[in-house]
């Protein structure tokens, strides 16, 4: 990917939470393009004016290069290329710890005009304070803080206080972007709801992702807070919840100030501004970003369907970044199960299939390496810590991916990672039955629902488990169908087999007609029984009776996939009534957000810390596509 550039850094080691600034001046005679990549993130400038910022999120041995058009930023002769790269030195569950390092090459028509070296100069960021040590949450990890005190002409050539960079020691496996850089829309000015002077409340009227901007005048130098959020709690927007920060801090010149957010991205529908003086905020909002898809058009619905369906598609939307993200304002991660929903969904949302981008997604699962064979609960991750489960479900979008796209060649990227995740299961049985997962690690969790969350004393880690059985049937049968498809050969069917019939043995009940979770029927459990065919037709039948007069103990939102799917296969015409009045009263109560919830509890989920956009809820769009 780089023919001369080399890895540098502006000292000897990064630091955790550090913002190095990077200068070089270059000339060019057209057509100049860059290639880039950091550790952690960057924003690009070309003769003082941003071009492009966002790293992918990767792994060394897959390591992300971004290759950005520049020539309508350049001028014939002396140019200036600045760099502010912000390296996170602390492991999250959406980024895995590496060396700090920056590497560039710039090339115009006549070839390589600039490769990064120890001539490069670099210094620590005048105005991002690094070392600043609040989290907004353990998913999306650190804040920051901004002191345009500080502020010079660095960008445009005006070089104090630089020294030639270091070089970083890095050894990576490049590989071209994996998706498209997202695009930034035209910014949008939030209204102004409260001032009492020092507090300031703003609302965008629906909630927006991207990149947050101001422009205030301030009559001292000043210490501002601004936290966001997705609603408002007693008139105000709740930036503490539990170990979680919603905020940046701003330290404010006197005069006229002016600042973008282009490496943090925002996810919030309401802004709060704390200051200490009588700053007047001449604007703030948000600059969009947004993947470039094509939404189809939806001409079949009308009423609370269509108001569903664009609330779900709004959703899809705002949860595309680099990758899917379960929620953009909370955490920002990509989750296997999570984006098995997303990919379904966007197949059907999406002018062709948008298939691409969800290849990108998959095989960017695919590099996850740990000792276990499972996946790691988000990629890329930098904490030990998975849900099993997910990685079954990760089996289970290959395989939709392929009915899909029909395209067959991912397996060659992604088969010896269900090889893994199927042997890892299958050395996990006792008595023919899969068991729960026993390290610190292993998260058992199946759903958000009473007797699945995976908590002690609901899950008994080594225990003989249903839910752990009937997903690995559940995968087993889609790595079958994946094997027809791409004309493999399939070494599981007698496991299938046995693992059917010891299902039914040890978890069926014949009095009571259902699968058992601890003497108690749960609806997730009944709808994977029928899925998989551990129960006979006559039995499957009257499972989805029971799914349907409210009974068992309800899956939540994002599960609910998997209940609707066993109604329709037992019984398409006679249930559709049922999925879609299902649909409706679940999803009619999140129309007044346009976008829908981590669950039907909404914010008050969670302890104050539900999502009100949550991409894994976005399944509607394929039932009403499918009836």
């Amino acid at each position: 990917m780089f023919k001369n550039a080399k890895w540098i850094w502006y000292e000897e080691t990064g630091n955790i939470n550090s913002y190095g600034e990077f200068y070089s001046a270059f000339n060019s005679c057209g057509n100049e393009t860059v290639k880039l990549s950091c550790d952690g993130d960057y924003a690009l400038f070309i003769n003082g004016r941003f071009v492009s910022s966002n790293q992918y999120g990767d792994f060394e041995h897959y390591k992300s290069v971004d290759e950005i058009d520049i020539s309508k930023y350049t001028i014939n002769g002396k140019n200036h290329l600045a760099i502010v790269v912000w390296h996170f030195g602390k492991s999250t569950q959406r980024y895995k710890k590496y060396n700090a390092g920056v590497i560039f090459e710039i090339y115009d028509k006549t070839g390589i005009c600039l490769s990064s070296n120890e001539s490069v100069l670099s210094r620590k960021s005048s105005t991002y304070v690094s070392g600043f040590n609040r989290e907004i949450s353990p998913q999306l990890g650190f804040s920051y803080k901004y002191d345009a005190t500080n502020e010079d002409l660095w960008t445009q050539g005006q070089v104090k206080g630089f020294n030639c960079s270091i070089l970083a020691n890095k050894n990576c496996v490049f590989v071209p972007r994996p998706s498209k850089k997202l695009l930034l829309g035209e910014f949008i000015s939030a209204k102004e709801l409260y001032n009492d002077g020092k507090v300031r409340i703003f609302d965008l009227g629906k909630e927006y992702v991207g990149l947050l901007s101001f422009k205030l005048t301030s009559p001292c130098v000043d210490n501002i807070n601004i936290s966001y959020g997705e609603y408002l709690e007693n008139g105000f927007v709740k930036r503490i919840i539990h170990n979680r920060d919603f905020s940046i801090d701003y330290v404010a010149k006197m005069g006229e100030n002016a600042h973008t957010s282009y490496m943090l991205r925002f996810a919030c529908r309401y802004i709060q501004i704390e200051c200490n003086s009588d700053t007047v905020i001449d604007k703030i909002g948000i600059i969009p970003q947004y993947y470039p898809v094509k939404a189809k058009e939806i001409n079949s619905l009308d009423g609370a369907y269509k108001e569903i369906y664009l609330a779900c598609l709004n959703t899809l939307n705002l949860c595309m970044m680099e990758h899917y993200v379960d929620c953009p304002w909370r955490e920002q991660c990509l989750y296997a199960f999570d984006s098995r929903n997303q990919m379904l969904s966007g197949y059907y949302a999406f002018e062709g299939g948008n298939f691409e981008y969800a290849k990108s997604n998959l095989i960017l699962m695919s590099k996850d390496l740990r000792n276990d064979g499972l996946l790691s609960i988000c990629y890329p991750c930098g904490i030990d810590l998975t849900i099993p489960s997910f990685s079954l479900h990760y089996i289970t979008a290959i395989k939709e991916y392929i009915e899909y796209s029909k395209d067959i060649s991912i397996i060659n990227e992604v088969d010896f990672k269900l090889k893994e995740i199927l042997t890892t299961f299958l050395g996990n049985m006792k008595n023919g039955l899969a068991t729960t997962f026993t390290n610190s690690c292993h998260w058992n969790f199946y759903d958000w629902s009473p007797l699945l969350d995976g908590y002690i004393p609901d899950c008994e880690k080594g225990k003989i488990d249903e839910m752990a059985s009937l997903l690995l049937l559940y995968a087993l049968r889609s790595y079958k169908k994946i094997c027809e498809l791409c004309a493999l050969s399939f070494e599981y069917e007698n496991i299938i087999n046995e693992l059917s019939i010891n299902i039914k043995r040890e978890f069926y009940s014949k009095e009571r007609g259902i699968i058992l979770t601890k003497d108690k029927g749960i609806e997730l459990a009944n709808a994977l029984a029928v899925l998989t065919e551990a129960t006979s037709i006559e039995e499957s039948k009257k499972i989805c009776e029971l799914l349907t007069q409210g009974d068992l103990i309800s899956c939540s939102l994002s599960m609910k996939c998997f209940v609707y799917d066993a109604l329709l296969k037992v019984d398409k015409e006679k249930y559709k009534s049922f999925v879609l009045d299902d649909i409706k009263k679940n999803y009619t109560p999140m129309l007044k957000t346009k976008t829908v919830w981590e669950t039907v509890s909404g914010k008050d989920d969670f302890d104050g810390a539900g999502s009100l956009c949550h991409g894994w809820s976005s399944m509607p769009i394929y039932y009403f596509n499918i009836l």
